[in-house]
């Protein structure tokens, strides 16, 4: 079924068709035609253990046998945003008794999907990082497109006509398989493969065309997000479009892994704990997939060494994928070498930091960088249960149950996920400039008062729900009620 040229009943025009049938007949010269493949199963590194993941790869004869708790978690690498809201479902999928299938489309390398979301995925970061290095292209270029330019339902018709190169990735799929996918992309896919259980969930508070796939049901994090896709606000410029159906679209709350939410109590009482004995407070680093603010870093690693010295603050540094990024940091602040542990490239060790560190005193700066995709992005999973603050630009992060300092955003979208985190009062509002950054830095590192307020609205929220996104959004994929 053709889904570029009528969009929720919204008629494209002629040129917008056009311009996505050449943008379609683009990739595929250059990378082929949806052609087929098979799957096998294997366990998921870092999470196969720990969350029951089996990943898919090519294969090449049918090698995968689902059952009725089976549920697929599409996904694809673009930064970690939707491969971090990927393991949340995967998380509340194996708590609830399933097994989930990481399904990524990126991953599949040797294939259309695979080879069309590299190059994408290669514009996105080198966007991201210019955003952050050259402030007229952020200002001129990055913020609009994120904001406004994923904004237009023009923009959902050309990739919904790219993802058809996409379908024969799902060909060993079972047509009424629960698929649960944390990027448009892969949702879009599964529709155009004939997939009937498809759930599309949204990662981004500010709505966008963007993350449009008709024919799924969608969920978002937010009652706001959820009136804004359901109006289809602002997705035609000032005219106004014709909703989604009733029913389209669900709020389910923040999506967030099972581990973090089942044991909230104890993180806050350790938080509080903690800064009730003096001890040394727990700062988190989280650099993102596309690796910008690194500058940023380095002005906010100079602001806490003095503390560091004094025992008075530890510092963890995840860098993820990154390495080369970490190295550049540590030679521009020699000064924290001596306080400096490197975990590098053996997750397990870097677990057992994490177990002993969540009873145990802890000092000095902590740096973290894995080579593998899952390890990376999921050690600062690990990590934000025994940190005190979260220091992230308001990304996925935004919803997570840890207090949280916003750095600024990267990409005008995000500027929602703080304003969410400052209304529910689990972070403070978005921090635009470094001044900002360094006041509420030293303002937390000196007073308990906004950190003791943080851990209290974390448990309010999640009595209220407010953290149960991803268990509503499995009990939705697979039929149960939410």
């Amino acid at each position: 079924m053709d889904r570029t040229g009528q969009i929720f009943g919204n008629e494209m025009p002629v040129r917008v068709i056009r311009r996505a049938e050449q943008n379609k007949e683009k990739y595929r010269r250059k990378y082929g035609d949806a052609e087929q493949f098979h799957l096998a199963a294997k366990p998921a590194p870092a999470i196969g253990e720990r969350l029951g993941v089996q990943q898919l790869v090519m294969s090449e004869t049918p090698a995968v046998q689902f059952d009725d708790r089976s549920i697929i978690i599409g996904n694809i690498r673009m930064g970690f945003g939707h491969y971090r809201i990927a393991m949340a479902m995967a998380s509340a999928a194996h708590a609830l008794g399933y097994t989930p299938y990481w399904f990524d489309l990126h991953a599949f390398s040797d294939a259309a999907p695979g080879r069309i979301i590299g190059e994408q995925n290669q514009l996105y970061s080198l966007g991201s990082r210019l955003s952050q290095a050259v402030p007229p292209f952020n200002k001129l270029v990055w913020e609009p497109l994120n904001s406004e330019g994923f904004r237009r339902l023009s923009y959902n018709s050309s990739d919904q006509k790219t993802a058809e190169l996409m379908t024969g990735a799902y060909a060993d799929l079972p047509k009424d398989i629960p698929f649960l996918a944390t990027h448009v992309w892969p949702a879009q896919a599964a529709i155009h493969a004939g997939l009937t259980r498809v759930v599309n969930a949204v990662p981004d508070n500010w709505p966008m065309a963007l993350h449009l796939a008709e024919g799924a049901l969608h969920t978002v994090q937010t009652p706001s997000a959820a009136l804004g896709y359901r109006a289809l606000r602002g997705m035609n410029g000032k005219r106004p479009l014709k909703p989604m159906p009733a029913g389209s679209v669900v709020c389910t709350g923040h999506y967030v892994d099972h581990e973090l939410v089942a044991n909230i109590e104890s993180d806050c009482a350790l938080r509080l704990e903690r800064m009730q004995h003096g001890k040394a407070k727990r700062w988190l680093l989280s650099i993102g997939g596309a690796g910008a603010q690194k500058g940023l870093f380095i002005t906010v690693i100079r602001k806490l060494l003095p503390f560091i010295q004094k025992e008075k603050a530890a510092l963890f540094v995840n860098v993820g994928d990154h390495l080369g990024i970490w190295q550049e940091m540590a030679a521009a602040v020699p000064e924290m070498k001596p306080h400096l542990h490197e975990h590098f490239a053996d997750f397990y060790e870097a677990a057992r930091f994490c177990d002993d560190a969540y009873y145990g005193d802890v000092t000095g700066i902590h740096a973290f960088s894995h080579a593998d995709v899952f390890a990376a992005v999921y050690v600062t999973n690990l990590l934000m249960r025994v940190s005190d603050v979260l220091l992230t630009k308001p990304s996925e992060l935004s919803f997570y149950p840890v207090p949280k300092l916003m750095l600024p955003r990267v990409g005008g979208h995000e500027a929602w996920g703080a304003i969410r985190a400052a209304e529910v009062g689990d972070g403070t509002y978005e921090c635009r400039t470094p001044a900002e950054v360094i006041q509420l830095l030293q303002l937390m590192q000196r007073h308990d008062d906004v950190l003791a307020e943080m851990c209290a609205n974390i448990q309010a929220a999640k009595q209220a729900g407010i953290y149960d996104g991803a268990y509503r959004a499995v009990r939705l994929t697979v039929g149960e009620k939410a």
